[in-house]
Order: C-alpha cells, then sequence, then structure tokens
C-alpha cells in the first residue's frame, strides 16, 4: 500500500485547504471522510435546479481579505447579504435587532428613542454583572426584546436555559442603531455560484480521496500509511474519551421540496417562540436568487448529542473548555498528529475563521513547525 506523506481525516475546509496546500508544495495526501460525500458540513448538494445547503445555511462573510481572496479562487461569489427576519407568534421582526426591529417593537422612530427604550429596561433589570447568558441579554437590549427574540430561541437551539448558558454567546447578535438588516458587519459576504461542493472539489483535484471510510473503524492500518495525520474530527473520541466526553450540540434537518416558487421570501426565516420545535426554515433558493418554478425548504431541529451523533459544534461552557485543556495538553505532545477545524479544536469556528487556522496551520507545518490543538 502506498505510503502517504500526511492522512487527512475529514474533507470540511480545514482538511480539504490543508491538502490542497499540501499537495502544491509537492507532499502527499490521502483525505478520507466517513460520510458518503466530501465538504463536510459545508456540502451543497443541486436538487430540482436549486444548491441545498445540506447542513444548515451558510453565509460567507469576513473583513480579512486574504481569506476572501483565497476562497475566491474556487469559485465566484454573488451579493447575498445575510438579513434573516424573525417570525415570533406570527409577527415578523428584522435581524439583527435594529431600528427596524425597535420601530416593530415599540413604535420608536429615532435612534435616540430606541436608546432611551433599553436603556430605560436596563436599567430597569439592575444587572451590572452579568453572569449568564440572560443576564447579558437582558444588559445588551432589554426585557422586551430578550422576551421575544432570544430567549425561546436560545434555549432551542442550545438546549438548556438561558440562565444556565455562559453569557459570551449573545456576543455573536449584534445590536445596531440604524436600519440595516445586514446581520454581519464585515467587508465582504456572498454566496458561492453554484454551491460549497465545487470548491471542495477544486481543492481536491489529483489528491487520493476516500468517502464513507471511517477512521476508527480501520485505525490501525490508516495510521501505517502515513507519516503524519490531519485530524479534523472529536479530539476527545481521537484518544478514546480518556477524560470523559465532550459536549457538542446536534441538528437535525427535514428537506421537503414544495410545488410553488417562493414559500417564505426569505432565505432564512428564524422561529423564535419556544412552542415551535424548528429554530428555522432556509429556503435555498434565495441564496442565489433562484428563479425556479418550484422550491426547496429545510426546516432545522436542535438536538441534544448523544455518542454516536453527529457533532456540530462544541459547548464552550466553563466546563467543557477545562476539560478540552486536558486533551489539549495531550494534543501537543504529538510529532505525528496535527488537530484542526470545529472538533478538534473544540471552538465554535465560522468558514472564515477554519480557512484562517488553516493556512496558519499549512504554514507552520511546511516551515516546518508544528501546529498544535
Amino acid at each position: 500500500m502506498m505510503k502517504y506523506d500526511y492522512l487527512i481525516v475529514g474533507s470540511g475546509l480545514f482538511g480539504s485547504i490543508f491538502a490542497y496546500e499540501a499537495n502544491k508544495k509537492g507532499k502527499t495526501c490521502l483525505v478520507i471522510d466517513k460520510r458518503s460525500h466530501v465538504g463536510g458540513n459545508v456540502y451543497t448538494q443541486e436538487v430540482e435546479g436549486i444548491h441545498v445547503h445540506k447542513y444548515g445555511a451558510h453565509i460567507f462573510h469576513t473583513s480579512n481579505k486574504e481569506v476572501w481572496d483565497y476562497i475566491q479562487q474556487f469559485a465566484q461569489f454573488n451579493r447575498y447579504t445575510n438579513s434573516p427576519i424573525a417570525n415570533y407568534k406570527g409577527e415578523i421582526y428584522n435581524m439583527p435587532f435594529n431600528m427596524n426591529t425597535f420601530n416593530k417593537l415599540w413604535g420608536v422612530v429615532t435612534p435616540e428613542q430606541a436608546k432611551e427604550k433599553i436603556d430605560e429596561q436596563i436599567k430597569e433589570s439592575g444587572i451590572t454583572e452579568p453572569q449568564n447568558l440572560e443576564e447579558q441579554a437582558i444588559s445588551l437590549v432589554g426585557k422586551d426584546i430578550y422576551e421575544k427574540l432570544v430567549k425561546g430561541y436560545t434555549q432551542k437551539q442550545w438546549g438548556r436555559p438561558c440562565s444556565e448558558l455562559p453569557s459570551f454567546i449573545i456576543k455573536r447578535l449584534p445590536v445596531r442603531f440604524t436600519y440595516d438588516n445586514n446581520y454581519f458587519n464585515d467587508l465582504y459576504q456572498g454566496i458561492p455560484i453554484g454551491g460549497y461542493t465545487q470548491i471542495i472539489e477544486k481543492m481536491l483535484e489529483g489528491i487520493d480521496v476516500k468517502v464513507n471510510c471511517d477512521f476508527f473503524e480501520h485505525r490501525k492500518e490508516l495510521e501505517e500509511i502515513a507519516d503524519k495525520i490531519v485530524f479534523t474530527g472529536m479530539i476527545d473520541q481521537y484518544y478514546d474519551y480518556c477524560y470523559g466526553e465532550l459536549e457538542y450540540r446536534s441538528l437535525r434537518f427535514e428537506e421537503e421540496i414544495l410545488d410553488t416558487d417562493n414559500y417564505q421570501g426569505n432565505a432564512v426565516v428564524n422561529y423564535n417562540e419556544y412552542e415551535v420545535p424548528y429554530t428555522r426554515i432556509i429556503e435555498h433558493k434565495h441564496f442565489e436568487y433562484g428563479t425556479q418554478p418550484k422550491t426547496v425548504i429545510t426546516k432545522e431541529y436542535p438536538a441534544s448529542w448523544h455518542k454516536g451523533d453527529e457533532p456540530y459544534y462544541p459547548m464552550n461552557d466553563e466546563k467543557n473548555n477545562a476539560l478540552y485543556e486536558k486533551y489539549k495538553a495531550l494534543a501537543q505532545k504529538e510529532d505525528k498528529v496535527i488537530f484542526g477545524g470545529r472538533l478538534g479544536m473544540y471552538k465554535y469556528f465560522d468558514m472564515h475563521h477554519v480557512i484562517e487556522e488553516a493556512l496558519k496551520c499549512v504554514k507552520k507545518e511546511m516551515i516546518p513547525l508544528r501546529c498544535k490543538g
């Protein structure tokens, strides 16, 4: 059997970028993936002429020009701007929290009026040092926004009461006193015309790839066919959960083809009340301004993670981060294994973060210096 320089476990962005860059430098790579396709969670599939984001909405955004230029060599991006809306008991609110949201809630028109209303609610709460997500949210936007647009959605998403979640999560929700529905503040934003899968396929051109290949089912033989391993799976699983299991969140998707050309008028509609079991409905054609006669929607359900389930993102609370540090200490002693990606580094990365980390890792590895989780 051929001996490779690198065995890359996982064909998501991190693994595929590493393989692409290593291959350019003359290194031999074998990329494996336990799924039946490449691309990890950015995988898109064409259905009814629509590029369906199979594992949830992926909107590319970054302020890092190097990252933006890098990803554009693999696909042309459109001008899509992430402007989700929130449905709370039939009332529609603009996201992120902005002047359109505040006007709908309170009838305020000017930024000064909105600030007065929010400041009044923050003052009433008496919270000066937020200890959890609930307190953090109220201290940022007041009780009305928290109750309607944060509480139910967040509890569904994370499977815990907001009072038991770390405060940093809510910092990912921008608050703006402008009439601007752009969710992100980044300089660059868009969706690849033709979907994300083409990007991964171009990265992996000329590289050996095996899908439907589970590293842990063939671990012994796989470890012997490469000098080094780039591992983008769960770091605790790699070490056979020797310190215990890290916690993750999972997701469940229900996809439907509908005989209508426009189901909801927006790519992403959040359902913010706790009683609605799904967190959002994605209508994929709007990512690329599609005019197809049919439409494809996906209902996204949050799910608790249990061993054997698909992990989507880490639970970065104090307890889990402390446990991860133990695994990280093991990883730093490795000479032949590099850990990367959301699961390998146990961090909530957006796509642009993954690209930054992968490029940084390749640069260090090829100097050669070791890149550690």
